[in-house]
């Protein structure tokens, strides 16, 4: 059994990373085991600021849907905003992420693809689009406490990670969320690729 574990090499002078150690295979069972992990683990609070993290971490704070005004109009990956859509924002989660946004209010879940930056607003975690907010029964309250578990992550070699959200899903979610991911960003898995 081969062993997996990301290292990052932070720059001493800038404190960015500079290379990094490759995920294990998302199909692998040390995927789905760092997956149990990173679901253990105790929910990150959002940021307050852009800052991209390719960990897998759950993160806990307020979620939010897009206003009307935002229809139709361009996102951080270039596509447009389509209210009807299972797309989101996130200041932390790559583009091309796909996780599980739950309504801590209600315990309602929907599967979101992040395609967008922000909320830029403090404590809040995710925009998603109305049709997603619809099903969680948020949009009375505008703004409710979410949690979000990361399905899949991509990495900045081109693999995809599987985040806390893994944990839980089926293994058909976790292929629909890699093949989902591999189709945002364009990348593909070296390891499956070469098989």
């Amino acid at each position: 059994m081969r062993l997996y574990r990301a290292f990052v090499v932070m720059s001493l002078v800038t404190g960015t990373p500079i290379a990094a150690i490759a995920a294990p295979p998302p199909d692998s069972a040390a995927a789905r085991q760092e997956a149990e992990r990173l679901n253990s683990l105790p929910p990150v609070r959002p940021p307050n600021a852009v800052r991209i993290d390719h960990s897998g971490r759950k993160e806990e704070g307020r979620g939010s849907y897009y206003a009307r005004y935002f229809d139709n109009r361009k996102m951080a990956d270039g596509n447009r905003m389509n209210p009807n859509s299972n797309i989101a924002a996130s200041k932390s989660l790559p583009l091309g992420s796909v996780a599980k946004v739950t309504n801590l209010d209600n315990g309602k879940t929907a599967t979101v693809k992040v395609e967008d930056r922000g909320p830029y607003v403090k404590g809040r975690v995710m925009d998603v689009a109305p049709k997603v907010a619809s099903k969680l029964h948020m949009k009375e309250k505008g703004t409710v406490p979410v949690e979000v578990k990361p399905v899949t992550v991509p990495q900045p070699d081109g693999g995809v990670k599987l985040g806390a959200g893994a944990a839980d899903a089926t293994p058909q979610e976790i292929q629909r969320a890699v093949t989902m991911t591999r189709e945002l960003t364009g990348s593909a898995d070296t390891e499956t690729a070469a098989k």
